[in-house]
C-alpha cells in the first residue's frame, strides 16, 4: 500500500468534505441499497483508501444485523469513522437530502418523466445498477472468498437466500456465516489493524441504545397530537424493518393508508417516482409527510417523517458501533467476520440476480448496456458518474429505438 495511501486513512476528513462527498454520492447512486453499496465501496475503498476491503465489509455486515436502512447506515459510518459525529451528520445529510428534496417537490406536483424517453431514462438506471451491483459482487469475492471454506460460506448463503428469500433467511444466512467462519475460518485472517478512530465510548453507545428503545416504547403510545403520532408512525417503520430499500413500503402502507392519513392512489404515486430519485428509498417518508392529512403536512410533515424514519436505525447503529469496534480485534471474532463477510458475498451475489438483474435486463440490449457498464469500471476504471451518464443515455436510446 503507498504512503499516500496510509497517510489518507490516518488523517480525519472535515466534515464539509464529507459532505461534498456524499452529497455528490446522493445525486449518482441509483438502483437501491445493494447498489449504493457498490457506489461506496469503490468511492471509500477504492479511490479514497478510507477504509480496507474488510473494514469496509464489516460495517456492511453489521447494517445487515441491524434494523434501519442499510446502506444509509453504512454511509452513516464512514463519516462517523471519518470526522466523528459531525462527518455522520454530514455524510447523512448529503446522501439523503437530494432525493428527499425532489420528493418534496413531487409531492407539490412537481413533474414527473412521462413518455418514451422518460422511462427509458430510469430503464437506463437499472441497467447501471447492473454494472455497479456486479462490480462490487467481483471485487469483494476476490478479497474475502479467496479460500474453499470461505467461498463455500459464501455460496451456501446464495442457496439459503435463493431458496427461501427474505429478512429472516437473511438474518439466518449471516449468522450461519459467523458460525462456520468460527469452525473454518480460524489462523485464515490477518491481524486486523484499526485505519480509523471509534469516536463513540462503550458508555455512549449505552446510551444510545437506551435512548432508542425509550423512543420505540414511546412510539406505541397512542398520540393524538399529529407531530407526535406521525413521528411515532414513523419510528415504529423505521425501527421494525431489517434489510431497508423496499422492505419497509408494507409497513408504510400500514402506517399511512390504513389510518387515513394517506389514500392508496397517492402512496402509490410516490413511491412510482421514488423509484425516479437516486439516493435511499427511505426518502418515500418525506413525500408521505408532505402529503399526509395530519398535522403539520408540507415541508414540516415530510422533516418529522424522514427524522423518524431514519432516527432509529442512526441510535442502534452508534449504540452497537463501540462493541463491534472492539469485538472485531479478537482472534475468534475475526474467525467469525471472516465467515459473516464471506456470507455478505453470497448476499450481494443474490441480490445482483434479483431484484437487480432480473427487474433491469429483459432484452438482448439491455443485457449489452449492463455489460458495457461493467467493463467501463472494471476495466476502464470510468468514474461511475460517467458510467451513469452512458447507461441513462443508452436507456433513452433504446427507448426511443424501440
Amino acid at each position: 500500500m503507498s504512503t499516500s495511501a496510509v497517510q489518507s486513512r490516518r488523517h480525519p476528513a472535515s466534515p464539509l468534505e464529507i459532505l461534498r462527498i456524499f452529497a455528490k454520492l446522493g445525486v449518482t447512486c441509483f438502483g437501491g441499497p445493494i447498489a449504493h453499496i457498490g457506489y461506496f465501496r469503490d468511492e471509500f475503498v477504492i479511490r479514497r483508501q478510507w477504509l480496507d476491503e474488510s473494514a469496509f465489509a464489516d460495517l456492511v455486515g453489521l447494517s445487515q444485523f441491524l434494523p434501519g436502512p442499510a446502506s444509509s447506515q453504512v454511509g452513516f459510518s464512514v463519516g462517523l469513522l471519518r470526522g466523528g459525529y459531525l462527518g455522520g451528520l454530514a455524510a447523512w445529510l448529503g446522501f439523503t437530502l437530494p432525493s428527499a428534496f425532489a420528493l418534496v417537490a413531487f409531492a407539490y406536483g412537481a413533474a414527473a418523466l412521462h413518455g418514451a424517453a422518460g422511462q427509458g431514462l430510469l430503464h437506463g438506471l437499472k441497467l447501471v445498477a447492473v454494472a455497479i451491483v456486479a462490480q462490487a459482487v467481483l471485487g469483494m469475492a476476490r478479497s474475502l472468498c479467496p479460500d474453499r471454506p470461505r467461498a463455500s460460506i459464501a455460496t451456501l448463503a446464495l442457496v439459503l437466500m435463493m431458496i427461501s428469500p427474505g429478512s429472516l433467511s437473511q438474518l439466518a444466512a449471516i449468522a450461519f456465516g459467523a458460525g462456520a467462519g468460527l469452525l473454518l475460518c480460524r489462523g485464515t485472517t490477518p491481524t486486523i489493524s484499526d485505519n480509523a478512530s471509534m469516536p463513540i465510548s462503550r458508555r455512549m453507545g449505552m446510551v444510545f441504545l437506551a435512548v432508542f428503545c425509550a423512543l420505540l416504547a414511546l412510539a406505541f403510545v397512542p398520540a393524538r397530537d399529529g407531530i407526535f403520532a406521525l413521528f411515532g408512525a414513523f419510528y415504529r417503520c423505521g425501527a421494525l424493518v431489517f434489510g431497508g430499500g423496499h422492505v419497509v413500503l408494507p409497513l408504510l402502507r400500514d402506517a399511512v393508508v390504513a389510518p387515513g392519513w394517506v389514500s392508496d392512489s397517492a402512496f402509490l404515486a410516490g413511491y412510482g417516482a421514488a423509484q425516479a430519485v437516486p439516493g435511499p428509498l427511505f426518502t418515500f417518508a418525506a413525500y408521505l409527510g408532505a402529503i399526509a392529512s395530519i398535522p403539520p403536512g408540507g415541508a414540516g410533515g415530510a422533516v418529522v417523517a424522514l427524522l423518524g424514519i431514519f432516527l432509529p436505525g442512526i441510535l442502534i447503529l452508534m449504540g452497537t458501533l463501540p462493541f463491534w469496534h472492539e469485538l472485531r480485534g479478537r482472534a475468534g471474532a475475526r474467525a467469525a467476520m471472516a465467515g459473516v463477510n464471506a456470507a455478505v458475498v453470497g448476499l450481494l451475489a443474490t441480490a445482483l440476480y434479483n431484484p437487480v438483474f432480473t427487474s433491469a435486463v429483459h432484452t438482448g440490449p439491455d443485457f449489452a448496456v449492463a455489460a458495457a457498464g461493467f467493463v467501463l469500471l472494471v476495466v476502464w476504471r470510468a468514474p461511475p458518474l460517467l458510467v451513469v451518464l452512458a447507461g441513462a443515455a443508452a436507456g433513452v436510446g433504446l427507448a426511443l429505438g424501440a
